[in-house]
């Protein structure tokens, strides 16, 4: 089984992911999805090459990929901010081009708001934000063989 810990948003809000330290260690994956990479740069100086960062339209500095495709035990992800896609408006275009690249799981972040979708054969995941200003958030993702299963998990 293989573990991963999705962020977004976490706009500089490094108090609240030292909230989340024990589970960013023992994970095995941490995908962090823009918004502000630099926050992800942190994240992998402290637990290593297990960190995948994705750049987000608030990211002057580029610290990671647009997008990318990561395969875990056999199962594709796509992984985007979500801007490109204008995901604000409407999810379709997401499901899509996660479909085009052959990935079941598409997660995004951008909208603040944690949720889970399925169009069209592809689950779609957006782990909320970390800012200050809200509630924090993450998701948890279990993959093992070809099964992959998600928590959305607040934290106060």
């Amino acid at each position: 089984m293989t573990s991963v810990v999705v962020l977004s948003d976490t706009h500089g809000n490094l108090s609240g992911l030292e909230k989340i330290d024990v589970v960013l260690a023992e994970c095995d994956k941490i995908i962090h999805l823009g918004d502000t990479s630099s926050d992800a740069s942190r994240i992998n100086k402290k637990f290593g090459n297990k960190t995948i960062i994705i750049n987000g339209n608030c990211d002057l500095t580029k610290l990671g990929d647009d997008e990318k495709v990561i395969e875990i035990e056999g199962v594709r992800i796509f992984a985007t901010h979500g801007h490109l896609y204008s995901v604000k408006s409407t999810l379709a275009r997401l499901a899509e081009r996660a479909k085009s690249e052959g990935c079941r799981i598409a997660l995004y972040g951008h909208t603040h708001c944690a949720r889970e979708d399925d169009i069209d054969g592809v689950t779609l995941i957006n782990p909320g934000n970390f800012s200050r200003y809200s509630k924090n958030g993450y998701c948890y993702i279990a993959v093992s063989g070809a099964k992959a299963v998600a928590k959305l998990v607040e934290i106060n």
